[in-house]
């Protein structure tokens, strides 16, 4: 017996939005513990995501991390609009952020760039910075 999908996209579904609640990362002891929500959870996916070099790891969807290995070597006029491009395009993947904006550069030394922000999420607002080397 063949198993019938007729009628399958004529039910009507239900889209539930994942919960926000996650490990806790604690980062002055590099240590995993206890649980956090809300705009203490969205903190870290916003830190994980800027800090994960997308490609790079067959445990993340190919939709998750931010591309930045490709802008070594390339001039300070390339690279700042297409790190405020890649930051928002990284960010905005997750549903839970609104918009990424505020992007301030700044150029600590030779071959830095160095790109603070903010990121408009569904629990508030979250000051981001990034260093990068060019």
């Amino acid at each position: 017996m063949i198993p019938s999908t007729a009628g399958f996209l004529d039910r009507d579904f239900e889209i539930k939005k994942q919960p926000s609640q996650t490990y806790k990362m604690d980062m002055d002891n590099s240590l995993v513990r206890g649980y956090t929500d809300g705009l203490e959870a969205m903190k870290q996916a916003v830190y994980k995501i800027i800090m994960t070099e997308r490609y790079q790891y067959i445990m993340y969807s190919w939709n998750y991390g931010i591309e930045l290995l490709s802008l070594f070597g390339e001039p300070v006029t390339y690279v700042c609009p297409e790190l405020k491009r890649r930051i928002s395009e990284a960010l905005l993947w997750d549903d839970r952020v609104r918009s990424v904006d505020d992007f301030v550069f700044e150029f600590p030394g030779k071959g830095v760039v160095h790109v603070s922000f903010t990121v408009h999420t569904i629990f508030g607002e979250i000051k981001a910075e990034r260093e990068v080397e060019i």
